[in-house]
């Protein structure tokens, strides 16, 4: 299952979405619903991951499942019981009765057993997200995670937009997944309209959608290295970070590719000069990484760390949906690049990157091997990159229509559903993670292990609060 949202039946009537991935086809599952107090059955029994899809689109939609877990997932008393944003605004402000939300964490109970709360607000500047361990002296029985704190409004904006604008906002959704959100939806609103965008454009957002790949597995091996207790490597996979995200500025104009991707093409047709000099500096980087490779593999404190550490087995990835690089890890072996091949993928398909073992050893695997992948993918990309323009005119059509955008991101599958109005204005903008699906993996990847392992663990999946919080 790709993701599970509501369109509220505040005009006419709404309905339950599931988009499922069925081969290489996307597979849209459609209900009525007439009314916000009409239920619909749950998919929790199938498809884990959508026991918290379905207990947000209760908070933002009003239209609940009938499925056993009915607490808030997002509401976080920032609006009444009664309420719900995308179907209608919070006119009252936060719930009376008390400051702080009573939120139902599952207790576990025994002898020797204590609970350690983390969160919601962490030393630095990552998002808020409370984590609620159960242990018995340092090891794991239970992991509770609670996200979505901050509720930006995101989903309640796009429909204040032109669908023209939209890229801009579905850019800085995930600063660190610019590309793949921005060409999700501009892949929906260009088959809304049944565009076909130019070659030379497509093959220029596969370059920006891999080195965006590069920039965030650059990053995560540094500080891996560094949970681990090697700021040797830090350091280093810092230095070559820098260095992509400087030759990406020279030339795409920006260091994160937020404004790159727009409707009917790209915003930018680099010279060939500097293409030649990010193709060079590819090059360059791929073969530092190698010679990294090899120091991370022969360390035996970064061994003793990683080996082991954060088991998810192929058997509960498979029944939890896992995907993404945290998937391949685990031997699931979906990669919409390869399974569902777009231009330019479809000229130059990728080789999956794939392990069995489940642990932080085989996530960091995953990462070194899709380094060196997509650095030869860009590098190729750029030295057949098509002649012509970059962009083409859009028009959207004068009459309801649903389409979907799916993009394999660097953490996996990205996808947005955008729905527009017969007046050619947006009635729904459904963005989903895939977060959403890995958040619950690693709950179950932390039990057994120990307290201090947890950060280690949890960065070598790196999920998204911010693409999970809307």
């Amino acid at each position: 299952m790709l993701s599970l949202w509501v369109t509220p039946p505040d005009v006419g009537s709404g309905a339950v979405h599931a988009a499922l991935l069925v081969d290489s086809a996307v597979l849209l599952l459609e209900q009525e619903i007439r009314d916000g107090s009409e239920r619909y059955q749950g998919l929790q029994e199938l498809f884990p991951a959508a026991a918290r899809m379905q207990r947000a689109a209760a908070d933002l939609c009003g239209v609940r499942a009938d499925a056993p877990d009915q607490r808030p997932w997002l509401r976080h008393t920032a609006w009444t019981s009664d309420e719900a944003p995308l179907a209608r605004a919070p006119t009252s402000g936060p719930e009376s009765g008390s400051a702080v939300d009573d939120y139902s964490f599952v207790r576990v109970a025994g002898d020797g057993v204590h609970e350690i709360p983390v969160g919601p607000v962490h030393a630095g500047i990552i998002e808020p997200g409370h984590f609620r361990f159960s242990v018995v002296g340092e090891k794991v029985l239970r992991l509770e995670e609670r996200l979505g704190y901050v509720h930006k409004g995101v989903e309640r904006r796009f429909t204040e937009l032109d669908p023209l604008e939209g890229h801009r906002l579905a850019a800085r959704i995930c600063g660190d997944s610019t590309v793949a959100y921005s060409w999700a939806y501009c892949q929906a609103l260009e088959a809304l309209a049944g565009l076909q965008v130019p070659v030379r454009a497509t093959w220029l957002r596969g370059i920006c959608l891999e080195v965006e790949r590069l920039q965030n597995h650059l990053g995560d091996l540094g500080a891996l290295g560094n949970d681990a207790g090697f700021a040797f490597g830090l350091a280093q996979f810092s230095r070559l970070k820098e260095e992509l995200l400087r030759v990406t500025e020279s030339v795409f104009g920006q260091r994160y590719l937020m404004d790159v991707v727009v409707p009917g093409g790209v915003a930018i047709d680099p010279s060939a000069d500097v293409i030649a000099r990010l193709s060079s500096v590819l090059r360059d980087i791929a073969a530092r990484v190698r010679l990294l490779r090899d120091i991370y593999d022969d360390h035996s404190g970064i061994r003793d760390r990683f080996a082991g550490a954060g088991v998810v087995t192929p058997e509960l990835a498979r029944q939890l949906g896992l995907t993404g690089l945290a998937g391949r890890a685990s031997l699931q072996l979906r990669d919409l690049r390869a399974d569902a091949p777009w231009s330019p993928y479809h000229a130059l398909t990728p080789t999956p990157c794939i392990r069995r073992e489940g642990d932080v050893a085989a996530r960091v695997a995953v990462r070194f091997d899709e380094v060196a992948e997509s650095s030869r993918l860009t590098r190729a990309f750029l030295s057949d990159l098509p002649d012509g323009p970059v962009t083409a005119p859009l028009a959207l059509p004068r009459e309801p229509r649903l389409a979907i955008g799916l993009i394999e991101g660097w953490r996996g599958p990205v996808l947005v559903a955008l729905e527009i109005t017969a007046a050619g204005r947006i009635r729904r903008c459904h963005v989903h993670d895939p977060s959403w699906q890995n958040w619950p993996a690693l709950e179950h990847a932390i039990i057994s292990n120990i307290v201090p392992d947890f950060p280690l663990i949890n960065k070598s999946f790196n999920l998204s609060y911010s693409g999970h919080d809307l």
